[in-house]
């Protein structure tokens, strides 16, 4: 899988991503044909090498040669639909502003039909973001993640007047994200650079595990007053995707007032909230009292729904929770074949070959329908696939299954 990181170390920007993509192998040519398939006019697209603190970046700036009106999100819409554009792009453009003309919404407390584009309904907004959705397109990147954006203070000039940094549009469009706050009077995250990142990224922290390929570097207009490179990184890589999440949220917490008998139904519900993994370990806690430690494993997207399930099954009234990078091995469902039928298991694919594991629970079932010992279903399961062959291994249950 494609995979690109956006490293948003002086915050980004429409054309700060333009010129990343650029740098890291998006062909002139191919931008510019993407943006004349838009019925627009009166504007230069210049491309030009820069050198940031000795780092070699591009620089893209859209000057306009005549002026643009103000755009309600229809206006665009019936742009995007009236050019030549890939209907992907079209569709992903016109989400980056739509998400915009609902943040300035909120911010001037008038309808999303009312909402003027001043700033970013220009041209020059149009071509960052159809230039950089159509690049994303030609690169042909699967999945795009994003690092953690730099909160600037101070003020800026719109067309609204005088207002605080970082702007409310910006603060609208960026919930959920997670952000750091910076000593800098400048502005460095602007609403159009927001609301691609936030309708592009799939998810935002550090870099994924991958390989790495190509780096660019785009360079923004202006210099930051603390001498630092303005610049963004975009790394493009290779991720290889397996069934289950790459990445994992662990979560845990310490309880020490709770009644343990109920554990089976909070594992219950855990497992059927979509944990991956779930336990309970016995701790000695403070004033020597025994306690437990209770960790769940969980793809991102779910955590909220399990920390739900722990705050309500338990007397925890905090939880610690950090993501956590895991590698897996393939496996797929299969079954053994013993005298009293079929039994249900899983093939994993190892290193020094594939291991067959009978499924406990379709054991216990078999051994409870047909009245004999769970071991005598183990044991038959281990000769039924040594029949097989040498080169599968087969998991051997404990003594006392």
């Amino acid at each position: 899988m494609k995979t690109a990181y956006l490293d948003c170390f002086s915050g980004v920007s429409g054309n700060m991503l333009l010129g990343a993509l650029l740098h890291a192998g998006l062909k002139e040519d191919d931008l510019r044909k993407s943006l004349a398939a838009l019925p627009v006019s009166g504007f230069q697209l210049e491309i030009k090498k820069v050198s940031a603190d000795g780092l070699a970046a591009l620089q893209v700036q859209v000057h306009v040669e005549q002026k643009q009106p103000h755009r309600h999100l229809q206006d665009i819409n019936e742009l995007l639909q009236a050019s030549t554009l890939a209907d992907p792009v079209k569709q992903r453009s016109l989400a980056v502003f739509t998400r915009l003309a609902e943040a300035e919404a909120v911010v001037h407390g008038v309808t999303l039909g009312e909402v003027h584009f001043h700033e970013v309904g220009a041209v020059d907004a149009l071509v960052d973001v159809v230039g950089v959705v159509a690049g994303f397109h030609h690169l042909q990147v699967a999945a795009i993640f994003c690092s953690s954006l730099p909160m600037a203070t101070g003020w800026v000039t719109c067309a609204h007047g005088e207002i605080p940094l970082p702007g409310p549009a910006v603060c609208g469009l960026l919930k959920d994200v997670p952000v750091y706050g910076v000593e800098l009077q400048q502005e460095l995250v602007t609403p159009t650079g927001a609301a691609l990142v936030c309708e592009l990224a799939d998810d935002f922290g550090p870099m994924p595990a991958m390989t790495m390929g190509a780096t660019g570097y785009g360079a923004g207009t202006s210099k930051r007053t603390d001498g630092r490179p303005n610049l963004l990184r975009l790394c493009l890589g290779l991720r290889h995707e397996v069934a289950e999440a790459g990445e994992v949220e662990v979560l845990e917490t310490h309880i020490d007032d709770w009644n343990p008998e109920i554990w089976p139904h909070v594992s219950e519900r855990l497992m059927n909230a979509g944990a991956l993994d779930v336990s309970l370990t016995p701790i000695q806690m403070k004033k020597g009292r025994p306690g437990f430690r209770l960790k769940v494993l969980c793809e991102p997207a779910l955590s909220l729904e399990l920390k739900h399930v722990i705050f309500s099954e338990t007397t925890a009234i905090g939880l610690r929770f950090h993501r956590q990078q895991r590698m897996t091995l393939p496996r797929r469902k299969t079954h053994i074949e013993t005298p009293w039928g079929p039994v249900e298991a899983k093939e994993t694919q190892t290193p020094t070959g594939p291991v067959i594991t009978p499924e406990y629970e379709a054991c216990r079932q078999l051994a409870k329908q047909k009245k004999i010992p769970l071991r005598t279903v183990y044991a038959a399961c281990a000769q039924a696939d040594g029949t097989k062959g040498s080169s599968r291994k087969y998991n051997k249950p404990l003594t006392n299954p």
